[in-house]
Protein backbone atom coordinates (compact mmCIF):
# COMPACT_ATOMS: atom_id res chain seq x y z
CA UNK A 1 0.00 0.00 0.00
CA UNK A 2 1.52 3.08 -0.73
CA UNK A 3 2.31 5.21 2.26
CA UNK A 4 0.60 8.62 2.27
CA UNK A 5 0.46 11.52 4.84
CA UNK A 6 -3.27 11.72 6.67
CA UNK A 7 -4.05 15.36 6.49
CA UNK A 8 -7.79 15.11 6.23
CA UNK A 9 -10.52 14.29 8.23
CA UNK A 10 -14.71 13.56 8.44
CA UNK A 11 -16.51 14.28 11.15
CA UNK A 12 -20.23 13.17 10.64
CA UNK A 13 -22.06 15.24 12.22
CA UNK A 14 -25.76 15.54 10.56
CA UNK A 15 -27.63 12.97 13.13
CA UNK A 16 -30.81 14.44 14.81
CA UNK A 17 -29.37 13.85 18.33
CA UNK A 18 -32.87 12.05 19.47
CA UNK A 19 -31.33 10.80 23.00
CA UNK A 20 -30.59 14.43 23.84
CA UNK A 21 -34.68 15.16 23.09
CA UNK A 22 -36.19 17.96 23.81
CA UNK A 23 -32.74 19.91 24.07
CA UNK A 24 -31.68 19.01 20.43
CA UNK A 25 -34.80 19.92 19.18
CA UNK A 26 -33.65 23.12 17.93
CA UNK A 27 -29.88 23.20 18.97
CA UNK A 28 -27.38 20.38 17.15
CA UNK A 29 -25.81 18.04 19.60
CA UNK A 30 -22.47 18.58 18.85
CA UNK A 31 -23.02 21.89 20.11
CA UNK A 32 -23.60 20.98 23.60
CA UNK A 33 -21.47 22.21 26.04
CA UNK A 34 -19.30 20.14 27.79
CA UNK A 35 -17.75 22.39 30.69
CA UNK A 36 -16.68 25.85 28.76
CA UNK A 37 -16.62 24.40 25.16
CA UNK A 38 -19.18 22.71 22.66
CA UNK A 39 -18.60 19.03 22.13
CA UNK A 40 -17.45 18.92 18.30
CA UNK A 41 -14.49 21.15 19.56
CA UNK A 42 -12.64 18.89 21.26
CA UNK A 43 -12.96 16.45 18.77
CA UNK A 44 -11.87 19.09 16.21
CA UNK A 45 -9.15 20.37 18.57
CA UNK A 46 -7.81 16.23 18.87
CA UNK A 47 -7.65 15.93 15.16
CA UNK A 48 -5.55 19.35 14.56
CA UNK A 49 -3.23 18.40 17.48
CA UNK A 50 -2.75 15.00 15.17
CA UNK A 51 -1.55 16.86 11.90
CA UNK A 52 -4.88 16.93 10.24
CA UNK A 53 -5.23 19.86 8.38
CA UNK A 54 -8.57 19.79 6.43
CA UNK A 55 -11.64 18.87 8.58
CA UNK A 56 -14.37 17.95 6.59
CA UNK A 57 -17.76 18.53 8.82
CA UNK A 58 -20.89 16.14 7.13
CA UNK A 59 -23.83 18.45 8.40
CA UNK A 60 -27.71 18.53 8.07
CA UNK A 61 -30.81 20.73 8.77
CA UNK A 62 -30.77 22.42 11.85
CA UNK A 63 -26.93 22.16 11.88
CA UNK A 64 -25.77 25.71 10.99
CA UNK A 65 -24.49 26.60 14.85
CA UNK A 66 -22.06 24.27 14.26
CA UNK A 67 -20.68 26.68 10.76
CA UNK A 68 -20.99 29.93 12.90
CA UNK A 69 -18.82 27.89 15.79
CA UNK A 70 -15.85 27.61 13.70
CA UNK A 71 -15.76 30.76 11.40
CA UNK A 72 -15.15 34.53 12.41
CA UNK A 73 -17.99 36.92 14.10
CA UNK A 74 -16.86 40.20 13.19
CA UNK A 75 -19.85 41.71 14.76
CA UNK A 76 -18.94 39.73 18.04
CA UNK A 77 -15.36 40.88 18.08
CA UNK A 78 -16.26 44.29 17.54
CA UNK A 79 -18.71 44.35 20.60
CA UNK A 80 -15.99 42.68 22.47
CA UNK A 81 -13.30 45.78 21.81
CA UNK A 82 -16.13 48.50 22.30
CA UNK A 83 -17.00 46.97 25.94
CA UNK A 84 -13.11 46.38 26.94
CA UNK A 85 -13.12 43.17 26.59
CA UNK A 86 -11.02 41.98 23.55
CA UNK A 87 -8.79 39.80 25.76
CA UNK A 88 -11.38 37.48 24.28
CA UNK A 89 -10.96 37.94 20.64
CA UNK A 90 -7.56 35.78 20.23
CA UNK A 91 -9.48 32.68 21.42
CA UNK A 92 -12.44 33.12 19.75
CA UNK A 93 -9.96 33.92 16.65
CA UNK A 94 -7.87 30.79 17.38
CA UNK A 95 -11.53 28.37 17.09
CA UNK A 96 -11.72 29.44 13.22
CA UNK A 97 -8.23 29.34 12.36
CA UNK A 98 -7.04 26.04 13.61
CA UNK A 99 -7.91 23.88 10.34
CA UNK A 100 -9.47 24.39 6.96
CA UNK A 101 -13.39 23.96 7.16
CA UNK A 102 -15.34 22.39 4.91
CA UNK A 103 -18.81 21.63 5.12
CA UNK A 104 -21.26 19.21 3.36
CA UNK A 105 -24.77 18.48 3.89
CA UNK A 106 -26.67 15.38 3.95
CA UNK A 107 -30.31 15.52 2.51
CA UNK A 108 -31.30 12.35 4.55
CA UNK A 109 -30.16 10.91 7.60
CA UNK A 110 -29.06 7.93 5.69
CA UNK A 111 -26.74 6.84 7.85
CA UNK A 112 -23.02 6.89 8.71
CA UNK A 113 -21.92 5.20 5.48
CA UNK A 114 -23.78 7.51 3.34
CA UNK A 115 -22.21 10.69 5.81
CA UNK A 116 -18.36 9.42 4.12
CA UNK A 117 -19.83 8.91 1.29
CA UNK A 118 -20.89 12.46 0.76
CA UNK A 119 -17.10 13.58 1.67
CA UNK A 120 -16.37 11.33 -1.27
CA UNK A 121 -15.62 14.11 -3.95
CA UNK A 122 -12.94 15.94 -1.01
CA UNK A 123 -11.10 13.28 -0.27
CA UNK A 124 -10.20 11.70 -3.24
CA UNK A 125 -7.61 9.42 -3.32
CA UNK A 126 -5.90 9.88 0.12
CA UNK A 127 -6.41 8.19 3.27
CA UNK A 128 -8.19 10.07 5.51
CA UNK A 129 -9.41 10.22 9.69
CA UNK A 130 -13.09 9.63 10.61
CA UNK A 131 -13.85 10.60 13.70
CA UNK A 132 -17.33 10.85 15.55
CA UNK A 133 -18.30 13.89 17.74
CA UNK A 134 -19.89 12.47 20.57
CA UNK A 135 -16.96 10.12 21.48
CA UNK A 136 -15.14 12.39 24.01
CA UNK A 137 -11.79 10.35 24.41
CA UNK A 138 -9.31 12.44 27.25
CA UNK A 139 -5.48 11.16 27.34
CA UNK A 140 -2.00 13.35 27.34
CA UNK A 141 -1.30 11.53 23.41
CA UNK A 142 -4.43 12.21 21.44
CA UNK A 143 -6.51 9.20 20.53
CA UNK A 144 -6.10 9.99 16.54
CA UNK A 145 -2.40 10.89 17.28
CA UNK A 146 -2.13 7.07 18.70
CA UNK A 147 -2.96 5.97 15.85
CA UNK A 148 -1.63 7.86 13.10
CA UNK A 149 1.76 6.83 14.89
CA UNK A 150 0.46 3.15 14.21
CA UNK A 151 -0.49 3.87 10.72
CA UNK A 152 2.89 5.65 9.84
CA UNK A 153 4.88 1.77 10.56
CA UNK A 154 1.95 0.20 9.44
CA UNK A 155 -0.11 1.78 7.08
CA UNK A 156 -3.47 -0.35 6.55
CA UNK A 157 -6.81 0.69 7.50
CA UNK A 158 -7.24 1.14 11.31
CA UNK A 159 -10.22 1.39 13.88
CA UNK A 160 -10.14 2.78 17.27
CA UNK A 161 -11.54 -0.02 19.64
CA UNK A 162 -11.98 -0.62 23.70
CA UNK A 163 -12.27 -3.32 25.72
CA UNK A 164 -16.18 -2.67 26.79
CA UNK A 165 -17.84 -5.47 29.78
CA UNK A 166 -19.72 -8.97 28.33
CA UNK A 167 -23.19 -7.03 29.16
CA UNK A 168 -22.43 -4.19 26.98
CA UNK A 169 -21.04 -5.95 23.57
CA UNK A 170 -25.04 -5.41 22.55
CA UNK A 171 -24.36 -1.96 22.29
CA UNK A 172 -21.47 -2.04 19.87
CA UNK A 173 -19.98 -3.23 16.76
CA UNK A 174 -17.31 -5.54 18.00
CA UNK A 175 -14.35 -7.32 16.31
CA UNK A 176 -13.08 -10.55 15.79
CA UNK A 177 -9.23 -10.41 16.11
CA UNK A 178 -7.17 -13.17 14.69
CA UNK A 179 -3.84 -12.08 15.68
CA UNK A 180 -2.54 -9.43 18.64
CA UNK A 181 0.49 -7.57 18.93
CA UNK A 182 0.44 -5.47 22.12
CA UNK A 183 -2.44 -3.17 20.96
CA UNK A 184 -3.15 -3.62 17.69
CA UNK A 185 -5.32 -6.40 16.24
CA UNK A 186 -5.73 -8.01 12.79
CA UNK A 187 -9.27 -7.75 12.45
CA UNK A 188 -11.08 -11.22 10.41
CA UNK A 189 -14.65 -9.68 10.54
CA UNK A 190 -17.04 -7.30 12.53
CA UNK A 191 -20.64 -8.09 14.12
CA UNK A 192 -22.49 -5.71 14.86
CA UNK A 193 -24.04 -5.18 18.27
CA UNK A 194 -24.08 -9.11 18.56
CA UNK A 195 -25.01 -10.79 21.70
CA UNK A 196 -23.13 -12.18 24.55
CA UNK A 197 -23.08 -14.99 23.53
CA UNK A 198 -22.24 -14.39 20.05
CA UNK A 199 -19.51 -11.78 20.27
CA UNK A 200 -16.36 -13.00 19.59
CA UNK A 201 -14.65 -10.80 21.65
CA UNK A 202 -14.82 -7.67 24.24
CA UNK A 203 -13.29 -5.30 22.04
CA UNK A 204 -16.06 -2.67 20.67
CA UNK A 205 -15.57 0.15 17.91
CA UNK A 206 -15.59 3.30 19.11
CA UNK A 207 -15.72 6.19 16.75
CA UNK A 208 -12.01 7.21 15.76
CA UNK A 209 -11.10 5.69 11.89
CA UNK A 210 -8.56 5.76 9.45
CA UNK A 211 -9.61 4.56 6.54
CA UNK A 212 -8.53 4.61 3.08
CA UNK A 213 -10.22 5.45 -0.23
CA UNK A 214 -11.26 1.85 -1.27
CA UNK A 215 -13.82 2.31 1.56
CA UNK A 216 -16.15 4.51 -0.87
CA UNK A 217 -15.88 1.70 -4.02
CA UNK A 218 -17.35 -0.30 -0.65
CA UNK A 219 -20.08 2.09 0.38
CA UNK A 220 -21.10 2.24 -2.95
CA UNK A 221 -21.50 -1.36 -3.30
CA UNK A 222 -23.62 -1.53 0.08
CA UNK A 223 -27.01 -1.86 0.32
CA UNK A 224 -29.24 -0.02 2.63
CA UNK A 225 -30.17 -1.78 6.13
CA UNK A 226 -32.54 -1.04 8.90
CA UNK A 227 -33.70 1.98 8.78
CA UNK A 228 -32.93 3.04 5.23
CA UNK A 229 -29.39 3.63 6.19
CA UNK A 230 -25.66 2.29 4.80
CA UNK A 231 -23.61 0.62 7.72
CA UNK A 232 -20.18 1.72 7.44
CA UNK A 233 -19.44 -1.78 9.54
CA UNK A 234 -20.89 -4.12 6.18
CA UNK A 235 -17.81 -1.67 3.97
CA UNK A 236 -15.55 -2.67 6.06
CA UNK A 237 -16.28 -6.14 6.16
CA UNK A 238 -16.06 -6.09 3.09
CA UNK A 239 -12.76 -3.77 2.70
CA UNK A 240 -11.25 -6.47 5.22
CA UNK A 241 -12.04 -9.53 2.97
CA UNK A 242 -9.06 -8.40 0.58
CA UNK A 243 -7.03 -5.78 2.87
CA UNK A 244 -5.41 -6.14 6.12
CA UNK A 245 -6.96 -4.36 8.80
CA UNK A 246 -6.01 -3.77 12.18
CA UNK A 247 -8.35 -2.43 15.56
CA UNK A 248 -6.09 -0.21 17.79
CA UNK A 249 -6.95 -0.25 20.92
CA UNK A 250 -7.08 3.22 22.38
CA UNK A 251 -5.42 4.56 26.00
CA UNK A 252 -7.42 7.18 27.30
CA UNK A 253 -10.54 7.48 29.07
CA UNK A 254 -13.52 7.42 26.72
CA UNK A 255 -16.86 9.40 27.23
CA UNK A 256 -20.16 8.53 25.03
CA UNK A 257 -21.31 12.25 25.60
CA UNK A 258 -24.27 10.94 22.72
CA UNK A 259 -25.55 9.36 26.06
CA UNK A 260 -26.93 11.33 28.53
CA UNK A 261 -25.13 9.39 31.76
CA UNK A 262 -22.10 9.60 29.46
CA UNK A 263 -22.26 13.21 28.69
CA UNK A 264 -22.86 14.11 32.53
CA UNK A 265 -19.76 11.57 33.50
CA UNK A 266 -17.22 13.81 31.17
CA UNK A 267 -19.19 16.70 32.30
CA UNK A 268 -17.46 16.12 36.07
CA UNK A 269 -14.29 14.52 34.74
CA UNK A 270 -13.29 17.17 32.57
CA UNK A 271 -14.60 19.98 34.83
CA UNK A 272 -12.28 18.62 37.54
CA UNK A 273 -8.98 18.70 35.31
CA UNK A 274 -10.17 22.00 33.68
CA UNK A 275 -7.30 24.85 35.64
CA UNK A 276 -9.52 27.27 36.52
CA UNK A 277 -13.00 25.67 37.64
CA UNK A 278 -11.58 22.37 38.78
CA UNK A 279 -10.42 23.00 42.70
CA UNK A 280 -13.72 25.12 43.05
CA UNK A 281 -15.36 21.99 41.74
CA UNK A 282 -14.06 19.48 43.34
CA UNK A 283 -14.35 20.88 47.38
CA UNK A 284 -18.15 21.56 45.65
CA UNK A 285 -18.17 18.29 44.77
CA UNK A 286 -16.85 16.72 48.34
CA UNK A 287 -19.74 19.12 50.22
CA UNK A 288 -22.72 17.11 48.08
CA UNK A 289 -24.50 15.14 50.81
CA UNK A 290 -25.17 12.00 48.95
Amino acid sequence: MRRQQITKAVIPAAGLGTRFLPVTKASPKEMLPLVDKPLIQYVVEEAVAAGIRQIIIITGRGKRAIEDHFDISFELEEILKQTGKEHHIPGLRRISEMADFCYIRQSQPQGLGHALLCAKHLIGDEPFAVLLGDDIIDHSTPALKQMIDIYERTPAPIIGVQEVEDSEVHQYGIIDAAQTIDELHKINHLIEKPTKEDAPSNLAVIGRYLLIPEIFEMLEKTKPGKNNEIQLTDALNDLAAFRTMYGYQIKGNRYDAGDKLGFLQATVEMGLKNPSLGKAFKAYLKGLSL
